[in-house]
């Protein structure tokens, strides 16, 4: 049995997209095409994807996604597998509420938010974004969605996030049950500056494939099982996807599991965390950092409020570290590199760094690793910091 694919244009003013309510519950249902979420900037994707071609019967939804490559793929979601993330948050934030919508339904993140709005019966509120993220269109939706009773969600990336724990913004966010981070790890000095102003922010791991988050703050949603293999994040569970659609390389779904490009490590109570992609991981003179350590010890540094490290390479040390660094304070080079010493280790220290006003994003919150890459690159010398 087969399914018709259809584009499903996403729109950023919050009447359109409420419109989207009824096409995305019939795709679930199973009584619609199935669907393949699209912006404006991305005129090639449904061409790339083959709306023109059928999908199998049991596919709502095609997220598009890309590789290393940048080669567009979709991921292939079962409506079971979508619903199965749904509902399996809603267990585990404490049952279903009202969803505040602040980011594209473009992408997952944005589009559970309505799938769990739609499994809930409640209609979700949307921030305006017409012109982009503003603090004050989050806040004025914010504070509509809770005046709805019962519970109250929202998602949101970290850069967002950010942008809110001040002023009006923060006291909405204070009154959300839970606000679900995604799209980038969650810095530490953003996670503590949340539990000190009473914010509930939960960080979240997932992906297209995992129709969503599937570990929250570190433990896996019910039904989720974790392992690791040398290190790479392998997951089970309900809400996996089914693969992927143009993609012609070595699948990573092998005997129920989705093999991550996601490096990982348990904690000592058992939780899971996340340091990063394996591509990502540098080797400098035969030690590997993991830059998502190095960006933890930049970002507890007092006036430090974003970063991003990548290896550059190196004749004589292979590749070396290097930082773009978002501060407001200016610390020495040398503050920072002591830093990531004591954290993480001397291999670890940037040979490189360099103060940005912005981090370049790609899709939902994601730093643009290649940008920042490009931008420093070339720049470094084939000695270590001391």
């Amino acid at each position: 049995m087969s399914r018709e694919l259809r584009a499903l244009p996403v729109p950023t003013r919050p009447a359109e997209v409420l419109a989207l309510l009824p096409t995305l519950a019939a795709a679930l249902a199973g009584d619609g095409p199935a669907l393949l979420p699209v912006t404006d900037q991305e005129p090639d994707l449904p061409a790339a994807l083959g709306v023109d071609r059928p999908v199998a019967d049991r596919i709502a939804l095609v997220i598009g996604t890309s590789g290393s490559t940048g080669a567009p793929k979709g991921a292939l979601l079962a409506s079971e597998a979508v619903k199965a993330s749904a509902m399996a948050t809603h267990a585990r934030l404490g049952g279903p509420g009202t969803w505040l919508l602040a980011m594209s339904a473009r992408y997952i993140g944005g589009l559970q938010v309505l799938i769990r709005s739609l499994l809930a019966g409640n209609e979700p509120v949307v921030a305006d974004l017409t012109e982009g993220f503003r603090a004050e269109n989050f806040t004025k939706a914010a504070f509509t969605a809770l005046e709805a009773p019962g519970r109250h969600y929202t998602a949101l990336v970290p850069t967002q996030l950010g942008r809110l724990m001040s002023g009006d913004a923060l006291a909405a966010l204070r009154g959300f049950d839970a606000i679900v981070m995604g799209g980038a790890a969650m810095p530490e000095a953003l996670r503590q500056r949340c539990r000190d102003e009473g914010v509930n922010a939960i960080p979240s791991y997932g992906m297209s494939e995992t129709a969503s988050g599937c570990v929250y703050d570190g433990v896996p949603l019910d039904g989720v099982e974790i392992r690791l293999s040398d290190g790479r994040i392998d997951i089970r569970g309900p809400m996996l996807a089914d693969g992927y659609r143009n993609f012609d390389g070595e699948s990573p779904f092998v005997d129920g599991w989705f093999q991550t490009s996601d490096l990982g490590r348990r904690l000592d109570d058992g939780r899971l965390e996340v340091i990063g992609r394996l591509d990502d991981v540098i080797n400098t003179g035969g030690v590997k950092v993991a830059p998502l350590l190095v960006e933890r010890a930049l970002t507890a540094v007092d006036g430090i409020t974003d970063a991003c490290v990548v290896g550059l390479p190196d004749p004589e040390w292979g590749q070396v570290v290097a930082a773009a660094v978002v501060t407001e304070l200016a610390p020495s080079e040398e503050e920072l590199r002591e830093a990531v010493r004591a954290a993480a280790g001397r291999a670890a220290a940037p040979k490189l760094i360099r103060f940005v006003p912005a981090l370049p994003l790609l899709g939902p919150g994601k730093v643009d690793r290649a940008a920042v890459r490009k931008a420093l690159g070339g720049s470094a010398r084939s000695s270590r910091p001391s």
